[in-house]
């Protein structure tokens, strides 16, 4: 009789993260998600009204027929209805130039993660996918703030420093 022989054990086969576009239904959550968002950048969470104003720009705009604002996501595994992750971004026509003959640009200004489904690679797919989105549509450029958390990331998928414009910021009237 022949002894057994162990069975070898098969290696894990990474699963292809779940990336959908966000729909309008899920603007509640993608709220929530930038709020999370600024929360970390700044220590402490916004309730104020901007919240509502985001939400309803976010269903209107993942509505429009033809986008110029796009939105990935993943939803949260453990609990339908939730988002565990997003990257958000638009596109901006200005007038061409040399280096950018259709004037497309793109911005990425909201990637998060909700803290209790950090270290998935639910945040690379998420942008991954906005970033094919922006390339699908022929951006030539595309720029975002980084977060120190972020900027890992971001380099990883080909970021890197661009020149620093000025900036004018209107003071909110209180």
């Amino acid at each position: 009789m022949t002894p057994e022989r162990p069975v070898p054990a098969r290696a894990a086969v990474p699963r292809p993260t779940p990336v959908r576009p966000a729909r309008p239904a899920d603007a509640p959550e993608l709220v929530r998600l930038r709020g999370l968002m600024f929360a970390a950048m700044t220590g402490a969470e916004d309730h104020g009204p901007w919240r509502a104003t985001a939400e309803a720009e976010l269903r209107a705009r993942l509505a429009e027929p033809v986008r110029t604002l796009a939105a990935f996501v993943v939803d949260d595994p453990a609990d339908p209805g939730r988002l565990a992750s997003c990257a958000v971004g638009t596109l901006e026509r200005r007038l061409p130039a040399p280096g950018h003959p259709d004037g497309l640009f793109g911005f990425v200004f909201n990637i998060c993660t909700d803290p209790g489904q950090r270290s998935r690679g639910y945040a690379r797919a998420c942008t991954e996918a906005l970033l094919a989105w922006f390339d699908a549509h022929r951006a030539t450029r595309i720029d975002l703030h980084a977060s120190d958390g972020g900027e890992a990331l971001y380099r990883s998928l080909g970021f890197h420093e661009h020149s620093t414009a000025l900036s004018r910021t209107r003071p909110l009237e209180g």
